[in-house]
């Protein structure tokens, strides 16, 4: 009874924040073609472009006017076509959103919106030209996660550093988790990204809250005033990119702090915004829990939201989701057994973070923490590569060079032709279970690897490590081995020639793609 009775407070309280004072709010979607901000005399309004209070959509008049009813806790967006790109602030932030809070935030501890007055009479958005084309690229980051200023430096100097102007990528995301618990540090972090010369995105994660709401619906004050809303969309190229906060918190149904779902003005949201999609768009989900559930027993997602999202989902041939959060990385398939209404599944990627491993284990020369996430992935970040409603994915590790693409463990030295126990591993960081893995000894025939979800024997030894050490190490200790979901093994064969021995692994991954890596060890006498 105490947990419905909550469900249905937060219900109202979030109805009662969506619902006070309304009014309508006026203006023009333009093309600025100077950049100067503001629509200039032959600067034409732009037909039939979506504009949102949050749950509803509206679309441009033939001259670019719209109008749209808004409460007075609302955030007004425009849902950008192809071919168009936001303009951004000094910090790379994409600017496509109006705020109106009249009376502001509630005085929370991390500062909200400021009272923003009454309702102009025209919010006006323009929008500077774009990538005309169907292919592109974007980058994607997760769960950056600084708890310091110590660590905002590990951030700048191991992930961004390796971006700095770089060419061919449109913009970049980071899905959820910017910061570990302090959205003070919102700004500084957006100084370190924006030297990467990006337009960037942002997703809400948990460790983004504002904790001491009494309200549920405020939760996301910080969020909103340094990046806009927490629900928003956008089209580029043929793919209709949606983010959305999928943290439930206060959770009304464990005793959890929050679980992973969708509020009911969010499915509105993607249902409404839906509507002005082709059908040949790919569309991309981006939250922060991933929509699988990451225990075989309980749920980290709401069953009952997923299977919501995929009947509104169920026409759309073409979809994607990604998530960061478990700071593993994995692909997940959803297919009819989970509620999937499709026959091709559904592509759930749950990514690796660029603060790996919380920003723990042993630091490297430049003092940045190897932080090796707990099922063997290094701390990176993704680049995802668009052709029309088609995508390939790229992982990068930070600090490695780009075909480090998997982690072969094996024992170094074999007796010959002696019983023995040992097994060779491959961790292939972007690996599957659709993945072929094979490997060959010596130049032998290929045979394939068995895959297995367990725990990878690096992830253990770089623990024992840290446990078995006489002298205290230094960097933070990381956290216990997780299950790996990209993990292939063989038995180790002892019927080899004497002396030095190569297996060679060969990797076809979900696009078709081939990548190989080698791993050496030595067979011996059992006299030796």
């Amino acid at each position: 009874m105490k947990k419905t009775f909550t469900i249905i407070l937060i219900n109202l309280l979030i109805t009662i924040a969506f619902g006070q004072n309304t009014q309508t709010a006026t203006g023009v979607v333009f093309h600025d073609l100077n950049g100067n901000g503001r629509q200039d005399r032959r600067e034409p309004g732009l037909a039939g472009v979506a504009v949102s209070n949050g749950v509803d959509l509206v679309l441009t008049d033939a001259t670019g006017k719209y109008q749209i009813t808004v409460s007075n806790d609302a955030i007004i967006s425009v849902i950008k076509p192809s071919g168009y790109n936001y303009p951004v602030n000094a910090n790379r932030l994409p600017q496509f959103f109006y705020i109106h809070k009249p009376q502001g935030s509630p005085k929370l501890r991390y500062e909200g919106v400021a009272p923003t007055g009454p309702l102009p009479a025209s919010i006006n958005f323009g929008l500077v030209s774009g990538n005309p084309s169907d292919k592109f690229t974007i980058a994607v980051f997760s769960d950056t996660q600084p708890y310091s200023e110590e660590e905002i430096g590990f951030y700048d100097r191991s992930i961004v550093e390796e971006l700095v102007g770089i060419k061919g990528v449109d913009f970049g995301i980071t899905l959820g988790d910017l910061v570990g618990d302090r959205p003070d540090f919102f700004e500084p972090l957006n100084k370190a990204t924006a030297r990467i010369g990006l337009p960037w995105f942002h997703v809400m994660g948990n460790h983004d809250m504002n904790f001491d709401v009494t309200n549920p619906f405020h939760a996301d004050e910080s969020f909103e005033r340094v990046y806009g809303p927490a629900n928003y969309a956008f089209n580029h190229g043929k793919v209709h990119f949606i983010s959305l906060d999928n943290i439930i918190y206060p959770n009304p149904y464990s005793d959890a702090s929050y679980v992973g779902g969708f509020r009911e003005d969010q499915f509105q949201f993607i249902e409404n915004t839906l509507k002005y999609v082709p059908k040949d768009y790919l569309i991309v989900i981006s939250t922060h829990i991933p929509v699988f559930n990451e225990f075989p027993h309980g749920e980290t997602f709401l069953n009952i939201h997923r299977e919501r999202l995929f009947k509104i989902l169920k026409d759309r041939p073409f979809t994607l989701s990604l998530s960061g959060h478990t700071h593993t990385q994995r692909h997940h398939f959803f297919g009819a057994n989970e509620g999937w209404l499709q026959e091709k599944p559904h592509h759930h990627y749950n990514v690796a973070t660029a603060s790996g491993d919380w920003w723990s284990g042993s630091p490297d020369s430049k003092g940045i923490p190897d932080a090796i996430m707990r099922d063997g992935t290094p701390k990176g970040y993704n680049f995802i590569h668009f052709d029309g409603n088609q995508y390939v994915i790229d992982f990068k590790a930070a600090g490695y060079n780009p075909d480090y693409r998997m982690q072969l463990y094996g024992p170094k030295v074999v007796p010959h032709n002696f019983r023995f126990r040992g097994e060779f591993f491959a961790n292939v960081f972007q690996g599957s279970e659709n993945c072929l893995v094979e490997y060959r000894i010596n130049d032998g025939n290929w045979s394939p690897m068995r895959y297995v979800i367990e725990q990878d024997p690096t992830v253990s030894a770089l623990r024992y490590q840290w446990d078995s050490a006489e002298k205290l190490p230094v960097g933070v200790r990381p956290s216990n081995p997780a299950l790996t979901y990209h993990l292939w093994k063989v038995r180790m064969p002892t019927r080899l020639p004497l002396g030095q021995n190569t297996i060679q692994v060969r990797v076809t991954d979900l696009h078709g793609r081939v990548f190989t890596d080698q791993f050496k060890f030595e067979v011996v006498s059992v006299a030796e």
